[in-house]
């Protein structure tokens, strides 16, 4: 199954070379069209394992209702659509409204955690600090949260 993807993961992942960790970790990765405007600044050409997928349906109206950016409606609508197995995003207000669709959801600082699962990556914290030095925000309690969660949490 399909994995849906905002552009703040893919824009935080590029500027910190490390894109490829999502084919292996994700089997697809699908992108509205709104999120590949987005993303293009930062990933001019698209690799092969990512995917405009354009919706066929309307937004749903939970979506509607909220003042989300274009990429995270997209995202969202498209999530829903195809019965994605979970969406990529970070934004606080969209992760509730993805939840409240019964969506998985998982943000940058969880892909982190996920690769060092899979032993893609030795240690979550180098990653994370190369995200803050690029200006990509994660707040103090995201950051406490993931280290422990992949056991590099020093108090």
């Amino acid at each position: 199954m399909a994995v849906v993807s905002n552009s703040s993961p893919l824009i935080a992942f590029a500027a910190i070379q490390q894109l490829s960790l999502f084919p292996a970790l994700f089997e697809s990765v699908l992108i509205p069209p709104a999120v590949a405007l987005e993303i293009a600044p930062s990933i001019p050409t698209l690799p092969t394992w990512l995917r405009v997928e354009s919706l066929k349906t309307p937004l749903p109206e939970v979506v509607l209702r909220r003042s989300f950016g274009v990429g995270e409606r997209e995202a969202l609508a498209l999530a829903v659509e195809i019965q994605a197995e979970r969406i990529l995003l970070d934004d606080r207000p969209a992760r509730r409204v993805a939840l409240e669709l019964n969506l998985l959801v998982t943000g940058t600082a969880g892909i982190l955690l996920v690769a060092k699962r899979h032993r893609l990556v030795p240690l979550v914290r180098p990653y994370l600090d190369a995200l803050i030095e690029k200006s990509f925000f994660i707040g103090s309690d995201v950051y406490d949260e993931i280290l422990q969660l992949a056991g590099e949490y020093e108090a």
